[in-house]
């Protein structure tokens, strides 16, 4: 029994050992915190289980005529839930975002009715199989704009309001680190990282600094309305 025992204790020491922690903070031109940041690591080694680090069956509101969330993480294979929360019609717009959307032959499109008091949101689902970014836009409602960052790597998270994508067990040795933003229109290159059993720390730094997205009204008045000014960015 001592020996099993032992045993566990020596596989888990183990384990921690050959994982490490790993912070990565994006800075935007100015050094100041970027939120909604995609970080993806990609470890040189395939070792262990990877993380379950996304939603399984996310769903994307239409609200205030916005897209919440902004910026919505998922793997390849996954389905995406539009819901409709606003009073009025919208348009959902899914199509290849950057540089691939000159070639791009695939998108979707759905459209959605307004909520009617009483009854439940109009919604529709998308299954977006291949890697790549999805701009979402709506044709009713032009100020309307959301992503969707299909990764090819479970090592994919978003930054929080510090600026900061926290991983935890990534396997040891060389990675490499990539950072996206809907702003950033030229890509970042890929930036080496080694990681090690105690914490790696670092930071990557944008080229932009981001506009700020304008708040949702605490209530429903004159700027909720279908062609108000919400939606944008200030």
């Amino acid at each position: 029994m001592k020996k099993t025992i032992f045993l566990i204790a020596a596989s888990a020491l183990w384990t921690s050992a050959s994982a490490g922690n790993v912070q990565i903070q994006v800075l935007d031109r100015d050094g100041k915190p970027v939120a909604d940041a995609v970080v993806v690591v990609y470890p040189g080694s395939t070792a262990g289980t990877a993380p379950s680090l996304l939603q399984a069956s996310p769903t994307i509101e239409q609200e205030k005529m916005r897209f919440l969330p902004a910026v919505t993480v998922v793997q390849p294979g996954t389905t995406v839930r539009f819901t409709n929360q606003d009073r009025w019609d919208h348009h959902v717009r899914g199509a290849a975002a950057g540089l691939a959307a000159a070639s791009a032959t695939a998108g979707f499109e759905l459209r959605l009715a307004g909520k009617a008091d009483g009854k439940p949101a109009s919604s529709s689902e998308v299954k977006l199989d291949s890697a790549g970014v999805v701009l979402l836009s709506c044709h009713l409602h032009g100020s309307m704009r959301g992503h969707v960052f299909v990764t090819d790597s479970p090592w994919t998270i978003k930054t929080d309001t510090d600026g900061i994508a926290r991983f935890t067990a990534v396997p040891d040795g060389t990675a490499q680190v990539r950072v996206w933003h809907a702003e950033q229109l030229v890509d970042l290159p890929r930036k080496s990282l080694t990681v090690v059993p105690s914490p790696v720390l670092d930071t990557v730094q944008l080229s932009v600094v981001p506009r700020v997205r304008r708040a949702p009204p605490a209530s429903p008045g004159n700027n909720n309305a279908p062609g108000g000014p919400m939606g944008g960015y200030s």
